[in-house]
């Protein structure tokens, strides 16, 4: 049986480009936020509505902020952001409900996960793609070390209609100890 066509007017369609020069970053919104090695810009480009069931350590994995600002909000089984870090930046550990796959498009990135008590490591370049089953500890990081002052930009791309993010035990007790979440 053929696929059905549809037909969409350019206005239409407008509603589903995200030119990046007009798309709003966000700084804020997770429990990790004002941690110092955390600081990172998150765009959130498709989908990343709020989940349901928030708390101080489950969140939207682009923040609650960016959630409510998608630049094309839509719920078709999928999100995709970016985040801009400069070295050394990036998110705590985490998990996610769903997968969650990390394509770096400027620099280089590590991304990491935890295991048996220790954490492993791949640094990654431009298009490189490293993808994250559902409930395993993750982070990433720029690690364009010879470039101290320069931002990157890393692609990300989550399963889902209202995926979440789960900040780690450990993480959590950081952030406490900083007085940065209650």
């Amino acid at each position: 049986m053929p696929l059905p066509t549809i037909r969409v007017t350019r206005d239409e369609m407008r509603a589903r480009v995200a030119l990046f020069s007009e798309i709003e970053g966000f700084d804020g919104g997770l429990p990790d936020s004002d941690h110092p090695d955390a600081k990172r810009t998150l765009y959130n480009v498709v989908g990343f509505q709020p989940p349901e069931g928030s708390d101080a350590a489950t969140t939207s994995p682009v923040g609650a902020k960016a959630a409510e600002k998608a630049a094309i909000k839509i719920s078709e089984g999928f999100n995709l952001g970016y985040c801009k870090a400069r070295p050394g930046k990036g998110p705590m550990m985490h998990n996610h409900d769903t997968n969650e796959t990390f394509i770096p498009m400027t620099g280089r990135w590590e991304c990491s996960w935890e295991v048996d008590g220790k954490v492993e490591t791949f640094e990654l370049g431009p298009h490189d793609v490293i993808s994250f089953p559902p409930g395993v500890q993750r982070r990433f990081m720029n690690a364009t070390w010879d470039e101290p002052d320069a931002e990157h930009l890393m692609m990300f791309v989550i399963g889902g209609d209202g995926p979440k993010a789960e900040f780690s035990p450990d993480a959590m007790a950081e952030l406490r100890d900083r007085g940065l979440v209650d």
